[in-house]
């Protein structure tokens, strides 16, 4: 199960602390200064079930530094930490509100800075204070309590109302595996499969009043705002194909109108279900909503083909 959401808090490092000490040979202060802790970096990964692996956490502490040691030896500094995140995730800080955003596989960035090592008292000597016994503290590490939102950047989404065939689809056109049943909600995490180096995301069903949060609710309507072309699959099976189609158009207008503004292709499914003159009639009603319809079956090779060289 590909996991798209997560609350996660981060702590850096603490800085380690500077030591009181004094040579034991001669007079003076010898205490050396604690390190910095150990920060925690952001890094891309094309790898979109790395939230997964996140999911079997609920805090990541990042390494302490060292405290200082005598003889005025610094103490080590933290080991940094890199959190892989996949690209397309937006990040959001609970608290401050502050986001970030991964969407290249090249981006990195600090999102946790470690704590500073403290001073040891070799540094508090004075020509009025040969013997100082005062070191200071490490600083706490920055914490951050964050929520992660993956939303997949897939060049095409297929949508339409639960069982209108999409995830039977995605499996005859890629290499794709998804769970295939004829009852609502079968999809229940978006499916990706890739044809041509192209990523297409098979979009768990909708519903009226998905953009409410009703059925599978906007958890996964966010999968489709940023894909170039929307397939709207629409079964042949539907009594009444214009009302269906209307729907679907509206709940994508409610979560963000500008999805409106997509290139839209109409895929009228299941057509093995019906006779040739049926499908033609459904075709020339779709015709009035969609500048391009499609009609594809599984059980139909040659539209399956159709379908690959429109998508290539």
């Amino acid at each position: 199960m590909l996991t798209t959401e997560l609350n996660l808090t981060l702590e850096a490092g603490k800085g380690g602390d500077g030591l009181v000490s004094f040579y034991k040979t001669r007079k003076g202060p010898d205490g050396g200064n604690g390190a910095r802790g150990g920060s925690i970096f952001i890094t891309a990964t094309q790898d979109l079930t790395a939230l997964n692996n996140l999911a079997k956490h609920t805090k990541i502490k990042g390494n302490d530094g060292q405290d200082g040691g005598s003889n005025k030896k610094a103490g080590r500094s933290g080991a940094d930490i890199e959190i892989r995140i996949p690209v397309g995730t937006l990040i959001k800080d609970k608290n401050s509100g502050k986001t970030w955003e991964v969407n290249s596989p090249d981006d990195r960035f600090l999102i946790c800075r470690g704590g500073e090592g403290g001073r040891g008292n070799w540094e508090f000597r004075s020509s009025t204070n040969v013997t100082p016994k005062t070191a200071e503290k490490g600083e706490p590490g920055e914490v951050r309590e964050l929520y992660f939102n993956l939303r997949l950047i897939a060049d095409y989404g297929f949508i339409g109302f639960p069982n209108a065939g999409k995830s039977s689809l995605l499996k005859e056109l890629t290499a794709a595996n998804p769970k295939i049943a004829d009852y609502p909600f079968t999809t229940l995490e978006p499916n990706l499969g890739v044809l041509n180096k192209r990523i297409l995301a098979d979009i768990p069903g909708l519903i009226q009043g998905a953009s409410l949060g009703k059925g599978l609710g906007i958890k996964f309507l966010k999968h489709i705002e940023k894909v170039t072309l929307l397939f709207h699959c629409i079964s042949c099976e539907s009594v009444d194909l214009t009302k269906d189609y209307w729907i679907i158009r509206e709940e994508l207008k409610a979560f963000n109108p500008l999805l409106l503004d997509k290139q839209e292709i109409i895929l009228l499914t299941k057509t093995d279900l019906k006779t040739k003159k049926e499908v033609k009639t459904q075709i020339t009603e779709l015709k009035k909503l969609a500048k391009k319809v499609l009609p594809v079956s599984v059980h139909d090779w040659d539209s399956i083909n159709k379908l690959k060289k429109l998508i290539k």
